[in-house]
């Protein structure tokens, strides 16, 4: 160290001032002042190298209290970015949820309709589609009085019924179909002591969006079509 060799320069500079005098000063064994620098020196000498020791303990402890600091630091901020991320993607899903709910809420398919006319409907030599006219109903306008098609417009779980009133002298056939697939259906056969029938039926289908469901009437049958006592309605239940 720098101060150890200050302090054999200032022994070798007093060892050669010892030898430098005349043989009477040579008899003194050290000077007084010289030795009291000398004890002195080295006093301070030895708590300048125990504050050096200490300030470079300081110094590391420093060092390793930065580095734990720092490691903090990193942790907090990956903590604090987790947590964050997590917070957004929960709000994320209950926005998303809201919106479905919303969805849900404003998707309302709902539809009633009667056979307008003046006395009865039929009979016909061929089966025909149905045309209910008389719309009271048309929420989302999923049905057409021009086609007496129902077309859904989305995918879910929907709730259909038909009535119809009739007079007693022929067959009344009423198919409710699903594209060309029969569901359900009602009928009553001719009766001459009975002047009036009435029948009806009522289904929950599973339609994918664009499904067709319409009434299809057998040939040689007939219905009421006077008087709104002839109808076709529907809903959506759930969406799916």
């Amino acid at each position: 160290m720098d101060f150890d060799i200050l302090c054999y320069i200032v022994l070798f500079c007093g060892w050669s001032l010892a030898h430098s005098h005349n043989n009477a000063t040579e008899t003194k064994s050290c000077n007084p002042d010289m030795c009291k620098f000398l004890v002195d020196f080295g006093a301070i000498m030895e708590k300048v190298n125990c504050m050096e020791a200490k300030l470079k303990e300081s110094e590391a402890r420093l060092k390793d209290t930065e580095m734990s600091l720092k490691e903090t630091v990193t942790q907090l901020k990956q903590d604090s970015e987790t947590k964050l991320n997590h917070t957004a993607n929960r709000l994320k899903e209950s926005e998303n949820q809201i919106l479905e709910l919303q969805h849900k809420e404003a998707t309302k398919i709902i539809f009633s309709a009667t056979l307008r006319g003046s006395g009865h409907t039929g009979p016909f030599n061929t089966d025909i589609i149905l045309v209910y006219k008389g719309v009271i109903t048309n929420i989302g306008n999923a049905y057409s009085p021009v086609t007496g098609v129902f077309t859904a417009p989305i995918a879910g779980v929907y709730y259909f019924t038909l009535f119809y009133h009739a007079g007693g002298s022929h067959i009344q056939y009423l198919f409710l179909h699903k594209n060309s697939e029969v569901m359900v259906m009602t009928n009553d056969h001719v009766t001459h002591s009975d002047v009036a029938d009435n029948g009806g039926n009522a289904v929950f289908l599973q339609l994918q969006q664009g499904d067709k469901v319409y009434v299809r009437m057998a040939a040689n049958s007939h219905v009421w079509a006077s008087e709104s006592q002839t109808t076709f309605s529907g809903f959506l239940v759930t969406q799916m």
